[in-house]
């Protein structure tokens, strides 16, 4: 049978609960495989698993509960091994790196935070930054809107006003939080956001990194920010183990 992964931690964390499950129908009991001095928490993988809610859930409770008494580095939803020499066959191979990201993410946690422009308020930023733009669209106001040609030309100035004040706001976004955090990592891009990004924060400064998202808003009404968080480290973990089934990306 194969192995699902759920996350790896030193051989010297804290026991599990009794009886904790994972995921699958009825629940898999979580075990922990050993290597030398890391461990890997896993469970027996259900066949045809699929992102369910319930499974999510399962995946991420584990993570929790596991999190909870020391350093774990999680998998995304999904991992899932041959078997379970394989996953202690890479916990040897891939030693040192996991180690160094035990140490590296101890007492940290990940905050995803997204932005996007509120569109009525970056138009008239926009259009106050720029005279030209002003100018043309007062013209064609004063030629009863304007000719075909006027309004397409307008909208293609805008469009690209906007675009690259999409560009500016994602770095100065970026910029203003990354130096009350630890690291940064890009989410993917084709998201539908200006702005895609994971900070990792040190547990005892998350309200530092909450109260700088706070003055980002504020100073920046034409922006839509949105955080979720905490999270475990997701995005400063790989590689892991085994390659993700077929699995959302983290939040």
């Amino acid at each position: 049978m194969s192995t699902y992964v759920y996350g790896i931690t030193a051989r010297s964390h804290p026991a599990l609960p009794e009886g904790m499950t994972g995921v699958g129908e009825p629940a898999r009991p979580v075990r922990i495989l050993t290597e030398g001095d890391l461990a890997a928490l896993v469970s027996d993988a259900p066949e045809g698993l699929r992102p369910k809610r319930r499974d999510l859930l399962a995946h991420q409770n584990v993570l929790a509960e596991a999190g909870a008494a020391g350093c774990v580095l999680p998998m995304r939803f999904g991992n899932v091994a041959p078997d379970d020499d394989t996953v202690t066959q890479v916990l040897g191979e891939r030693a040192d790196h996991y180690h160094e990201r035990l140490a590296a993410l101890e007492g940290k946690v990940e905050y995803n935070v997204k932005a996007n422009h509120v569109e009525d308020a970056v138009l008239h930023l926009v259009m106050a930054e720029q005279p030209e733009l002003r100018a043309l669209a007062e013209a064609n106001r004063k030629a009863g809107g304007g000719s075909y040609d006027d309004k397409l030309r307008l909208g293609e100035m805008v469009a690209g006003a906007v675009k690259a004040r999409e560009a500016e706001d994602a770095a100065e976004v970026r910029g203003l939080l990354e130096p009350v955090a630890a690291a940064v990592s890009a989410g993917p891009q084709s998201t539908g956001w200006l702005l895609n990004d994971s900070f990792l924060v040190a547990r005892d400064t998350a309200e530092d990194f909450l109260a700088a998202v706070e003055r980002v808003r504020a100073d920046r009404p034409h922006l839509e920010l949105r955080v979720n968080g905490p999270l475990p480290p997701y995005s400063f973990v790989e590689p892991g183990p085994a390659q993700p089934a077929d699995a959302p990306e983290a939040p």
